[in-house]
């Protein structure tokens, strides 16, 4: 994230009315898929609602600074699987996850927004009204208690409940170096369905390694979701670039510059297989701008 206020005005408090509350882990009604989490939130706060336990819910992620084409796609997806009975969770952010709460608020369905602060607090603050309707049709959730201000590292750590919540992840739109692409990676530990729609650098790079099917409709998400839905072309992840690339960052050419001049590759190229070789679990990216290997392509 670009800036993220340790404090939030106080404008931004949440409206009156959406009150949060706690869920602590030993209750009931605490959603049970997040009790498989590595770390799972010891409490919830939620102004709205908790999902049920028979709700279907689907996350749709992406990018912040996402594209226009790449918002109405998410919009119209999270419309239309609002349309067949199934809630939408997000993280509440600008662009994709605002696209897809309001894409699912249109078709009268359920949202839930988990969120990287207090649920009393609208951060980003423009979101203030898309929020107070969160929480009427669904809920805010969160693992702060309230008044947590937004604060960086409390992102990353919530997209963990994102993917836990739901039955699959859908990245709409994301660059190689994309925060959605944290949540992709959780999903996939947690054995989700993850999902991806063709046209941005980092869902091609996901669906080109195999780690995500391609989706575009309501209906492909459905029938990945029943076991029913075959790619077009199989998407087979290539050994010759991996290997070329962790050989290189085993040889010192481990910042992007370096590995750009080793492999004779322009950044863009670079960047996307660096991320198939950290969605394979290869690489990691280790102090500053560098890279190290930690395991071995087949």
């Amino acid at each position: 994230m670009a800036s993220v206020s340790a404090l939030a005005p106080a404008e931004a408090r949440a409206p009156a009315g959406s009150v949060p509350s706690p869920v602590r882990q030993e209750e009931a009604r605490y959603p049970a898929q997040l009790r498989h989490l590595p770390a799972p939130p010891r409490s919830l706060w939620v102004a709205g609602r908790l999902p049920a336990a028979d709700e279907r819910l689907v996350a749709i992620v992406g990018a912040r600074a996402a594209t226009g084409p790449g918002c109405d796609r998410a919009h119209g997806l999270a419309a239309d699987l609002g349309l067949r009975g199934v809630a939408i969770v997000s993280g509440g952010a600008f662009g994709i996850d605002a696209a897809a709460h309001e894409g699912a608020l249109t078709a009268g369905a359920a949202t839930f927004a988990v969120l990287g602060c207090g649920t009393d607090i609208a951060y980003p603050d423009r979101h203030r009204g898309l929020f107070a309707r969160i929480a009427r049709s669904g809920g805010l959730l969160s693992e702060y208690p309230p008044e947590t201000p937004p604060r960086r590292g409390q992102f990353p750590a919530r997209n963990r409940i994102i993917a836990g919540l739901a039955e699959a992840v859908i990245v709409a739109e994301a660059a190689v170096r994309s925060g959605a692409l944290i949540t992709a990676r959780l999903g996939r530990e947690l054995g989700r369905c993850l999902l991806a729609v063709p046209g941005s650098s980092g869902t091609d790079a996901l669906v080109r390694c195999g780690h995500a099917l391609p989706v575009s409709t309501a209906d492909d998400v459905l029938a990945a979701l029943a076991g029913e839905f075959t790619p077009p072309v199989p998407a087979v992840p290539e050994p010759g670039p991996h290997q070329a690339l962790l050989a290189a960052i085993e040889l010192g050419a481990d910042t992007p510059a370096l590995l750009c001049r080793r492999l004779g590759l322009p950044l863009p190229a670079l960047l996307a297989r660096l991320a198939e070789a950290e969605l394979d679990g290869l690489v990691r990216r280790a102090g500053g701008d560098t890279y190290e290997v930690i395991g071995r392509a087949c």
